[in-house]
């Protein structure tokens, strides 16, 4: 076990107008040790990180690295201590190479100093990927690669400044097992060298594989730090949310309609699908599942317009829908909730109130065209207390909430709306196991309520959990429809990768 320390964090708080980030936030970290900091969405967990990098100021307590106590004023200064980070959200330049990545403001001129040292630059690079096992060609231009592999050029980056700390936030949000695993190779030859690493993720069956030690912290506050070696997942769930919270459900006592809302037949595209077809019912949850690239975003998108269908029909409540762009889809009461909330769900620099009428918005605005803030306010306020989401007010900011907290703006959206049929792509998506819960609970919620819902997601116990039937795709077919009763992670892995061409579809 790690004995040398390299990093502590005493009384750390931060406040920003109306919300008490961190309170009172303990944390340290031993040489050679992967120490993960979770809980949910809100918790502090950027925010602490935020301090640590040099983002953020503190607003009080104490940090000691390598036993003497540092000030963190710019990201500047942290690299110049030995503390990286890689931010869930890549920081890369993709018109420049990956060598030119790693050493960004670092890199080796010729003489003059204008012009780059290209060979120097590379060879720098090849050594550095060596060392880290990487298969990563230097002078590959990073747009043209993988997230994945965009994920490593951020982690060669991160170790080439040579320092002690490496800070992961979400390292394998976007990664595939197969290539999380290489992370996780990674981060052992890292920790074997001395480094530490600190590890935040949603992901907790990761915990067990990956981390020495995790500490707990809630609504801002530092709960507990456990050794992760005979600790138990749920002990971790409880403390992140302190209550209990049930992981391996499936559907009870649902009540679904005999009425088709939705049937699509025989959906092609030009790129991926192949004569894909399928029917909703009132009042059910009907589960995508497939490994990376079976199609289920295309398919989504190609029911509500935003990508070009070739071939199929689209008929809501037995009437065929001429659907040419999204609009189209909002006008006939379907809602998409992109898996990219961020970039098609939300106005981040607006507030609550405004994106939450986004879709509405003809329903707010007077004669002149002026939007009836009152009235928008009032129906934001019953959203926020409905979905509970936690803001201080409907106001705030859209960008300053939490990835949870968007979410449930993003559905109160389409509740506002009062689309019939709703497709949610990866719902949780970068969401803690709370704010997981409580959008389970809303999605179940819906489906009683009468909505028709189809839901794409690539973790199998979340679709195990909330499907009353399961499609599955692969390479952009549909190759199999089952009922949960029937169903588990063997049976939905088998049609995943189900390629032949001679497919058997069961309904």
């Amino acid at each position: 076990m790690p004995t040398a320390q390299l990093l502590a964090l005493t009384g750390v708080s931060k406040e920003f107008p109306g919300v008490k980030a961190l309170n009172n936030v303990h944390f340290d970290l031993n040489e050679g040790e992967v120490h993960a900091i979770v809980g949910e969405n809100g918790a502090g967990k950027s925010t602490l990180m935020k301090i640590l990098s040099g983002i953020y100021k503190k607003d009080a307590g104490d940090i000691t690295y390598k036993g003497k106590s540092v000030s963190i004023p710019s990201p500047l200064e942290a690299q110049k201590l030995g503390i990286s980070i890689i931010h869930q959200e890549l920081n890369l330049m993709p018109h420049l190479t990956v060598a030119e990545n790693i050493f960004i403001g670092r890199e080796d001129r010729r003489p003059g100093g204008i012009f780059l040292d290209n060979t120097k630059l590379n060879e720098a690079a090849t050594t550095l990927l060596k060392e880290l096992e990487l298969n990563l060609d230097p002078t590959a231009i990073v747009g043209e690669l993988t997230i994945a592999k965009q994920q490593m050029v951020e982690i060669a980056k991160a170790v080439s400044y040579r320092g002690s700390v490496i800070i992961m936030d979400e390292p394998t949000s976007s990664l595939t097992p197969a290539e999380t695993d290489a992370l996780f190779k990674i981060i052992r030859t890292l920790k074997a060298s001395g480094k530490g690493v600190i590890y935040i993720s949603h992901r907790l069956e990761e915990l067990a594989k990956i981390t020495d030690r995790i500490t707990v912290l809630r609504d801002g506050e530092y709960v507990k730090t456990l050794d992760t070696a005979g600790t138990q997942i749920s002990e971790v769930i409880s403390l992140m949310v302190g209550r209990t919270v049930e992981q391996d459900q499936r559907p009870t006592n649902r009540n679904i309609g005999n009425e088709i809302v939705l049937e699509v037949q025989g959906l092609s595209d030009m790129h991926l699908l192949k004569d894909v077809s399928f029917n909703l019912r009132q009042g059910e949850i009907l589960g995508f599942a497939g490994l990376m690239g079976a199609g289920r975003t295309e398919l989504a998108r190609a029911i509500i317009g935003a990508d070009p269908k070739t071939a199929g029909k689209i008929i809501l409540r037995g009437k065929e829908l001429k659907i040419h762009q999204p609009s189209d889809a909002v006008d006939a009461g379907i809602g998409y909730l992109s898996e990219d909330r961020k970039r098609f769900g939300l106005m981040l620099t607006q507030n609550v109130t405004f994106n939450i009428i986004l879709s509405s918005i003809p329903r707010f605005a007077n004669k002149l065209g002026f939007l009836k803030m009152k009235s928008a306010d009032g129906i934001a306020r019953d959203s926020i207390a409905q979905l509970r989401v936690r803001t201080p007010s409907e106001r705030q900011y859209i960008k300053n909430l939490s990835g949870g907290n968007q979410q449930k703006v993003v559905i109160a959206k389409w509740l506002t709306r009062n689309c019939d049929v709703l497709i949610f792509d990866e719902p949780t998506r970068g969401i803690d196991v709370g704010a997981k819960d409580e959008i389970y609970q809303l999605l179940t919620k819906l489906s009683n309520e009468g909505k028709s819902i189809i839901m794409i997601s690539s973790e199998l116990p979340e679709v195990l959990r909330l499907s009353d039937r399961i499609a599955v795709m692969c390479n952009g077919r549909l190759t199999g429809v089952i009922d949960n009763k029937d169903a588990n992670q063997e049976v939905i892995i088998e049609l995943a990768t189900k390629f032949s061409d001679d497919l058997t579809t069961v309904n």
